[in-house]
């Protein structure tokens, strides 16, 4: 197995698994990485297929450019867990631009777990407009609830963090390496791109389970939670994602030879587009103190509009019952003498 990039010098080619000169890596400032490497390997045993050399090889690659890509976002210079909680969330399914707007001015109208604990559902879902997956609002203001009655401390370990609701291993892993700077297998996408790249460079369908041990491997322990050196798991993964990035703007993305990879569906025109604009429906609605009563005809109505606008067909007032169905059970929304709201 080789390794998907050989850095010497100052100007460092990036190779891809076929051998070919597709990039040049910018110039290196970063000196530690011999220290770094020492540091991540030291004691480690389970790395599967690989060589340790290969493994010395990969961290080398990363930290001589992790100064050089390192991206700058107001989230990476917190460790409030809330802070980095709501960054994790906003991140699953959100370009990171969209987030550094929108991200802010959340933490202005929700500044503490406990005040967005107290919320309203329809608030929370109108700051949300505009993120995607309205379903993230929801399990946020969940979690809030429970975070909240538990005196608004949050759990610093990934096995608590995922049993409350929206939370995954992914997110559980980033806010214990971002907020306490702790050991963790974090695995997301630009870092699933960065190991297949780098030790999957020719196989196919290469599952999760594959990759966990190289991250988990790979991530320096437990460190002072304020500690920014680069051989500590927060800097670590933040060098990880950079790198990530930065190969899928240089190479073919990586991360399609995944097992877990499923290419996003069109949004325009889908039912949950539809969905989308019924939540958006309602929440118009409700800050208009519309006098109409929003019965199922009238969102029809409403939504139809819309649909026509984008020069898409008309739905049938049965189609928007089940969307509004749907979003009932999924406590979007209530149905209450004949009206629905949220």
């Amino acid at each position: 197995m080789k390794v998907g990039i050989l850095l010497s010098g100052q100007n460092r080619s990036l190779t891809s698994a076929n051998g070919t000169s597709t990039a040049t890596m910018p110039k290196a400032r970063n000196t530690s990485s011999a220290s770094l490497c020492r540091s991540t390997l030291a004691g480690c045993t389970n790395i599967g297929v690989c060589s340790r050399d290969q493994l010395y090889q990969l961290i080398y690659n990363i930290s001589q450019a992790a100064d050089t890509l390192y991206r700058d976002f107001p989230w990476r210079n917190t460790t409030d867990p809330y802070a980095i909680w709501i960054s994790e969330v906003m991140l699953q399914q959100t370009q990171t631009a969209r987030v550094a707007l929108r991200w802010q001015a959340w933490l202005e109208q929700f500044p503490t777990v406990d005040v967005l604990a107290q919320a309203q559902t329809a608030d929370v879902l109108r700051a949300w407009q505009g993120m995607g997956y309205n379903r993230r609002a929801l399990y946020v203001l969940k979690t809030a609830h429970i975070i909240s009655a538990h005196g608004g401390v949050f759990p610093q370990t990934p096995a608590e963090l995922v049993r409350l609701p929206g939370i995954g291993a992914a997110t559980a892993a980033g806010i214990c390496a971002f907020a306490w700077n702790r050991h963790c297998a974090y695995l997301e996408t630009n870092v699933r791109s960065v190991l297949l790249h780098e030790l999957f460079p020719h196989e196919d369908q290469v599952s999760d389970r594959e990759l966990i041990t190289f991250v988990d491997a790979l991530c320096p322990d437990d460190a002072p939670r304020t500690s920014r050196a680069l051989h500590t798991p927060r800097m670590w993964n933040y060098a990880l994602l950079d790198y990530g990035v930065w190969l899928k703007q240089h190479v073919s993305n990586p991360s399609r030879r995944s097992r877990s990879y499923t290419k996003q569906s069109k949004f325009e025109g889908s039912h949950r587009q539809k969905r989308a604009a019924l939540v958006r429906i309602l929440l118009d609605s409700r800050a208009a103190n519309d006098s109409h009563a929003m019965t199922t005809a009238r969102a029809c109505e409403l939504l139809c509009d819309e649909e026509v606008r984008a020069g898409r067909s008309p739905v049938s007032e049965d189609y928007v019952e089940q969307l509004l169905c749907e979003l009932r059970a999924q406590e979007f929304c209530t149905f209450c003498d004949g009206s629905w709201q949220v």
